[in-house]
C-alpha cells in the first residue's frame, strides 16, 4: 500500500520556519528520524520515499508555492498511482491553537489558498488533512504577516514537541488508518 504525504509550505529560505511552512517542517522531521534525504531536483517539488513497516510512502514538499499546491498533489497522486484515501496534506490553520493537531478526513478550504488550490486540482473536498495550529495572535488586516512570521521562543518549544506528535500521527494514518489515528491524537 502506497501513500502521499503533503507538507505544504513555500520554498525559499526567506519562508523557512515560518508558521505557513509548518507542513514542511514536520516532514523534514519525519524524514530525518527515518534517516531519508529529500531529492529537490524532482517535479513539482522535494521528494523523498520511504518504507514504514509493509508500506510506502512518498513525501512531498511542494514547489509551486502554497497557492499552486493542488498540481504537485495532483501530478503525484497520478505518476505514483495511489488512492485519494491515501492521501494526507498537512498544513498549518490559524483557527487551532499553537501546537495543536487535529486530523479530519473531508473538510473545506477554510480560507487556505494551499487547500483551496488542491481541492480546485483534485475536483473535491474528500482528503485527509492533518491540521496543526499556529494560533492566531495578530490584529486585524495582519494575518498574511502573521502567518509568514516565524514561532517565538515560547512558542518554538510547544511547536517542537507538537511536531513530535504530528509525525506520530502521520505514522498511525498509515499504518492504522484514518478513523484510528483520529481516535489516538485528536484528544491529545
Amino acid at each position: 500500500m502506497k501513500h502521499l504525504i503533503v507538507g505544504l509550505g513555500n520554498i525559499g529560505d526567506e519562508y523557512a520556519h515560518t508558521r505557513h511552512n509548518i507542513g514542511f517542517d514536520i516532514l523534514d522531521n519525519f524524514a530525518q528520524k527515518s534517516n531519508v534525504f529529500f531529492n529537490i531536483n524532482r517535479r513539482y517539488g522535494a521528494v523523498a520515499e520511504m518504507r514504514l513497516k509493509n508500506r510506502e510512502l512518498v513525501l512531498l514538499k511542494p514547489s509551486t508555492y502554497m497557492n499552486d499546491s493542488g498540481k504537485a498533489v495532483r501530478y503525484w497522486l497520478l505518476k505514483e498511482k495511489i488512492a485519494l484515501e491515501n492521501l494526507l496534506i498537512v498544513v498549518d490553520d490559524i483557527a487551532l491553537p499553537t501546537g495543536t493537531v487535529r486530523l479530519r478526513g473531508k473538510g473545506s478550504d477554510a480560507g487556505h489558498n494551499g487547500l483551496k488550490s488542491i481541492q480546485t486540482m483534485l475536483e473535491t473536498q474528500n482528503y485527509a488533512r492533518l491540521k496543526f495550529g499556529i494560533g492566531n495572535d495578530f490584529p486585524q488586516g495582519s494575518q498574511i504577516n502573521f502567518v509568514l512570521s516565524e514561532f517565538s521562543a515560547d512558542e518554538r518549544k510547544i511547536v517542537n514537541e507538537k511536531i513530535e506528535i504530528a509525525v506520530d500521527c502521520i505514522k498511525s494514518f498509515c499504518l492504522e488508518g484514518l478513523d484510528t489515528a483520529m481516535n489516538r491524537f485528536n484528544n491529545r
